[in-house]
């Protein structure tokens, strides 16, 4: 069975009541168990982190390798300006789908760049909670190793 790693970054645990005119008002918990139920039905585990903490979300990506089939990765606001997890990204032999909530280029302007994007193997942005299920879907559908 398919093994994907669901890595949050900043401010994720506090969907529901960050900004939900931006974000909904959904939680990480409601978004993860939407997740294990579409992921049930299509035969694929998950396992699920998240960290405000860039250091812990970085080691997170050096221990998936050889452990998952791909890692869908919302970085937060990291995903702007973290190099040390972009780097992370570029370090491992995983796919990486980054997925945001929101568009970010629908946005402040300093989150129309991604310095995750350039070396993950995709980007899903705007669609909600969907995103992650669509990256969820491209591994499922796709011989990614």
């Amino acid at each position: 069975m398919p093994h994907i790693l669901i890595l949050n970054g900043p401010n994720l645990n506090r969907l529901g009541k960050r900004e939900p005119d931006v974000y909904g008002t959904d939680t990480l918990t409601d978004l993860e168990q939407r997740l294990f139920q579409f992921a049930e039905g299509i035969q694929t585990e998950l396992t699920f982190f998240q960290s405000n903490h860039e250091g812990d979300l970085i080691d997170a990506l050096h221990e998936a390798e050889e452990q998952y089939d791909g890692i869908v990765l919302n970085p937060g606001a990291f995903s702007h300006y973290s190099y040390a997890l972009r780097d992370a990204v570029a370090a491992i032999s995983i796919p990486v789908i980054e997925v945001h909530l929101s568009n970010p280029h629908a946005r402040e302007e300093f989150r129309h760049r991604s310095v995750i994007a350039p070396v993950a193997r995709g980007q899903i942005t705007g669609l909600g909670f969907e995103g992650y299920k669509l990256a969820i879907s491209y591994f499922m559908n796709t011989n990614n190793k």
